[in-house]
């Protein structure tokens, strides 16, 4: 039986798959805002799943950051009482067995690479289309997490090939301007929706309101799908994968994979372009079935 834990800013969640990665047993608590009691709330939900099944399992857990191989302790969380910590060591010690940590794109990739929308495929490119802009990389069933533990992250590269009107750009958390993210994640399109307008409106009223007819929001839709396309190019020039899966809450924006799929041709470096875009198949839980998928079958 392999357990995977997807630690969330608001949620953790816990899901027990069996070797066929059936879903057995999920549960979920809200995250705990310090880093003793998150410990603690993902030992009990571990406890718990294996107590109603009455096995245990491996444990495997998605992060929003990454883990230092030399010091252990977790790096570039937005849950920041993660920061510093040594999240895999107290882990391991309430669990008493190893424990695989594992950044949560990263998960997310792994999901869809091994039973969802990339399966079968060699080389795979996950996207997290939300909050944020992120991504991960999965190589012949592997994570690659590369040399800076920051393989996959798209969304701090500038956008590519900018307009006269897109520069310098938005000014970024990062401390630089014109960021992926800064444009294509909800919140930048937000932001794009009322530098034009001048009127606020969430992401989800803004696509809602391009679905009714609306063209200033159609506009700010069209322009999140050319700019979704130019970024995702650059991912194929480089990376070139078979599949590139699209997650996160801007992914379930309608027309977005036909339209960057008919865009990608005119930035990608080559006569053809082969790599499907797709949607993700397992949804929000694609995140804690991956963190599952940290172990192989044994």
């Amino acid at each position: 039986m392999r357990i995977g834990i997807d630690l969330g800013g608001t949620k953790i969640e816990a899901i027990a798959l069996d070797l066929n990665g059936r879903t057995l047993a999920r549960e979920r608590v809200p995250t705990p805002r310090n880093f003793p009691e998150t410990v603690s709330a993902i030992v009990s939900l571990v406890q718990e799943l294996e107590t109603t099944l009455g096995r245990t399992g491996t444990v495997g857990v998605g992060i929003p950051g990454a883990v230092v191989p030399e010091t252990g302790r977790v790096k570039n969380a937005n849950s920041t009482w993660l920061i510093g910590e040594p999240l895999g060591e107290a882990l391991a010690a309430g669990l008493e067995r190893e424990i695989r940590l594992e950044n949560d794109a990263n998960c997310f990739a792994l999901s869809e690479a091994t039973d969802g929308a990339a399966s079968g495929a060699r080389m795979v490119f996950g996207v997290i289309l939300g909050t944020g802009v992120g991504g991960g990389i999965v190589m012949d069933g592997q994570v690659w997490r590369g040399r800076n533990l920051i393989g996959g992250e798209w969304g701090h590269n500038p956008l590519p090939w900018p307009t006269a009107d897109e520069l310098p750009g938005p000014a970024c958390y990062c401390g630089k301007s014109g960021c992926i993210e800064s444009w294509i994640s909800g919140p930048g399109v937000a932001a794009e929706y009322a530098r034009t307008t001048g009127r606020t409106r969430t992401t989800p009223e803004i696509i809602a309101a391009a679905d009714d007819g609306e063209a200033a929001a159609a506009a700010v839709r069209e322009r999140f799908f050319d700019r979704t396309a130019r970024s995702l190019a650059t991912v194929i020039n480089v990376l070139d994968p078979d599949v590139i899966v699209l997650g996160g809450g801007m992914s379930n924006v309608e027309w977005l994979v036909n339209a960057v799929g008919a865009a990608l041709p005119r930035w990608v470096f080559s006569d053809r372009v082969s790599t499907r875009v797709v949607r993700h198949h397992h949804g929000d839980s694609s995140g804690v079935r991956g963190a599952a998928w940290l172990w192989p079958a044994r």
